[in-house]
């Protein structure tokens, strides 16, 4: 019997499918089964990673670790425990400080050493950076009377908190502009402040900042201001936070970095392109800081001028320009203790420092000198 030729054509090609399909399915489990195999060692792996630190995720574990082989192994790290102890947890009750990049705590170590405990906000990049710039910089200055004294470090899971001396008068922006204490137990009512104790703590700025800068490896501040200032019992300055400060490998006037800081202290340079961030930013700022200190008027607040909104700095060009430096002392100010040269010789350093050009400004280890023959005249 002859099979129909049509009835053979439809058979031969299912064969040759069924015989097709199990070729791929067979070709299918092998390399399914070697995939497996060759990758779970590594799921074994990240699995006891994971159970060995349950409380962390596993990119904070290994920043952590990366971390610590960039520090200096000269620098403190204290414990958590220890940290959540002294601060009751990070009780609010123990914040004595909000910055931007986290809030700053009072708290007494167990070692009998009161401290200000700066936990670093939870954005991962940012906090890890501002840890970073503090570490490399602060970390590195071992001890100037008018730079806070950083004590120690812990970096912990997502934790980047950072352990500095405690100053007990807060900051000059609080003394400038903030006459309650809320934030200060030690202070019932602030008092202003008078003109001899606002040059006493302007000198403090000028010579940490001299120091910084003529550093074997220079350091840049780059966020001067009156809030980073900080005045112990005696008002002495001290400068701090150093979250946006960065050291000068290549020379001792420039720094390839992202030019940062605040609105209203920011030199004119960085606004116009300037490639890279400078010492003389900083001269430019700590200008606008003086200018801040005489008047109590803030840098970063436009100020109405013949109808007009200017800065600060502009205001303060134009009351020079017109001989009118006297107006420009802070009205809260006792006129009896205030003497006009003085005053003359204060502006006239400010409006040097902030000279438009910055290869024009003076460096700080000129502005002290400046600053010292203000106060050798008033003892003449």
């Amino acid at each position: 019997m002859v099979m129909d030729p049509v009835l053979q054509a439809i058979i031969g090609a299912t064969a040759s499918f069924i015989f097709i399909t199990l070729i791929c399915s067979f070709i299918y489990c092998i390399c399914h089964t070697k995939k497996k195999t060759t990758h779970d060692p590594e799921s074994r792996h990240r699995t006891r990673a994971i159970r060995t630190a349950p409380n962390l995720g596993m990119s904070t574990s290994f920043i952590s670790v990366a971390e610590s082989q960039l520090f200096d192994p000269s620098l403190n790290q204290i414990d958590m425990s220890d940290l959540v102890k002294a601060t009751r947890n990070f009780s609010p009750d123990l914040i004595v400080g909000d910055g931007s990049f986290g809030l700053v705590y009072k708290a007494d170590l167990p070692w009998g050493v009161t401290v200000a405990v700066k936990k670093l906000g939870a954005d991962a990049f940012q906090g890890y950076r501002e840890f970073r710039a503090e570490m490399e910089t602060l970390g590195k200055i071992r001890k100037h009377d008018n730079i806070v004294k950083f004590y120690g470090y812990c970096a912990t899971g997502s934790d980047r908190i950072l352990i500095y001396e405690f100053i007990a008068n807060g900051s000059l922006d609080q003394w400038l502009y903030d006459m309650s204490s809320a934030n200060n137990e030690s202070l019932t009512v602030r008092t202003r402040l008078s003109w001899k104790t606002r040059v006493k703590i302007i000198k403090g700025v000028a010579k940490g900042l001299a120091f910084m800068h003529n550093l074997d490896t220079p350091i840049i501040h780059r966020d001067i201001k009156a809030s980073n200032v900080l005045l112990d019992e005696e008002f002495e300055a001290h400068i701090a936070d150093f979250g946006l400060a960065r050291r000068i490998e290549d020379s001792h006037s420039h720094v390839s970095t992202q030019v940062a800081g605040t609105m209203g202290y920011m030199p004119p340079e960085y606004f116009y392109g300037a490639p890279a961030a400078t010492v003389m930013g900083d001269v430019y700022s700590f200008g606008i800081l003086m200018f801040e200190i005489v008047t109590s008027k803030r840098p970063n607040w436009p100020m109405k001028d013949d109808g007009k909104e200017i800065r600060l700095v502009e205001w303060a060009a134009k009351m020079v320009s017109q001989n009118r430096e006297m107006e420009m002392v802070d009205v809260g100010m006792s006129k009896d203790e205030v003497n006009e040269n003085e005053v003359l010789e204060f502006i006239k350093i400010a409006t040097f420092c902030t000279t438009e050009s910055n290869k024009l400004r003076p460096s700080m280890n000129e502005v002290v000198k400046l600053l010292d023959q203000i106060e050798n005249e008033a003892t003449v």
